[in-house]
């Protein structure tokens, strides 16, 4: 692993570094990037990770992609964007508290979801399924998060983000934890994240009511969402401040993963059902089908050499198609297979 080229790092980096915790991650100790670059005398290498990330097509495709439904009407449900930029406000105001690298908890929070598929779980499930089918590995949108930054950035070359950075985004879910703390941070800040804006469009969407909320995390965690994240916030710094470790107290922790498991069972198999996942797939399908049949079609991003065997052109339509927004997919798809009308003469 490489690192930046030696530089003179600013004074503002300098100072701001020299103030965190000894616990936090210093971007003059990063393990670097895939490929040597000169350093910014400005900024900081977690700085210009989340600036690369920001200025990517990627995340300006988040503002129109799922979060829980699809295509909303109403301007006040989330999507994958605000949901990325309520999962970095509230780790940047734990990593601040905790004396904890607030750019590095920026980067990773702010690229860990540039991967998912348009119409939400609903697309992510039919692409996994249609290349099991084929004999090859499952889709899932961490691997394709990676695959976006590592590669399909900037015409191929990538980001060339830090081995930080690409570290939290690889383990922002799942049972592995992150290297460092301030990844740590970012694996609980989408949780606190999602579960209470999930909650809240839930609400307003009328598919559940107030009265089907699990009672007894309520009455730890409050009742209004702003309660609750006030509370989740609290009680990680309080748990985690100068321990070496990111984590929460084991009631509020068990409260946590009540709501959670309300929202699977419940709001997410309904939100499916209201979207009529059985639509998705078979769109999906479709446009999986026609891009390896037609790769010439596909974007030159995204095309494979002549001679490419299937799976090349699989993934090379899995890449075009898990980046497309909702909207595009669904105007792509009217294009390629609704008729149009005949204007006449």
């Amino acid at each position: 692993m490489k690192h930046d080229s030696p530089g003179r790092v600013s004074l503002s980096a300098e100072v701001y570094e020299a103030a965190l915790s000894q616990w936090a991650q210093r971007s003059t100790q990063s393990r670097g990037r895939e490929r040597d670059e000169e350093p910014c005398r400005l900024r900081t290498a977690f700085q210009r990770d989340r600036d690369r990330i920001v200025h990517s097509k990627s995340f300006r495709r988040l503002k129109h992609k799922t979060q829980v439904f699809i295509s909303p009407e109403g301007d006040h449900y989330r999507t994958r964007l605000t949901h990325t930029l309520e999962v970095s406000g509230i780790a940047r105001t734990i990593a601040r508290a905790c004396r904890l690298n607030e750019d590095l908890v920026e980067a990773i929070s702010l690229g860990h979801d540039l991967g998912h598929t348009p119409f939400g779980h609903a697309g992510e499930n039919v692409i996994d399924r249609l290349l099991r089918y084929e004999g090859l590995e499952g889709f899932e949108h961490i691997r394709q998060i990676l695959r976006v930054v590592e590669v399909r950035e900037n015409d191929g070359t990538g980001l060339n983000l830090t081995w930080e950075v690409r570290d939290g985004i690889r383990h922002h879910t799942g049972e592995q934890r992150p290297a460092t703390l301030e990844g740590r941070i970012v694996h609980f800040s989408d949780r606190i994240a999602y579960i209470n804006h999930d909650i809240d469009d839930a609400l307003r969407a009328g598919l559940i009511t107030e009265a089907d909320l699990p009672r007894e995390p309520l009455r730890l965690l409050g009742r209004t969402g702003s309660d609750r994240i006030d509370r989740l916030v609290h009680d990680l710094v309080d748990q985690s401040y100068e321990t070496g470790d990111v984590r929460q107290s084991p009631e509020v922790s068990e409260a946590m993963d009540s709501l959670r498991t309300f929202l699977f069972q419940t709001v997410y198999v309904r939100s499916l059902e209201m979207a009529d996942e059985r639509r998705v797939a078979a769109m999906i399908t479709q446009l999986m089908e026609h891009f390896v049949e037609n790769p010439q079609a596909l974007p030159t991003s995204s095309q494979t050499p002549i001679g490419g065997s299937r799976a090349d052109l699989l993934r090379a339509a899995t890449d075009h198609i898990a980046g497309m927004t909702d909207r595009y997919a669904q105007r792509v798809y009217m294009d390629l297979f609704i008729p149009r009308c005949w204007a006449g003469p």
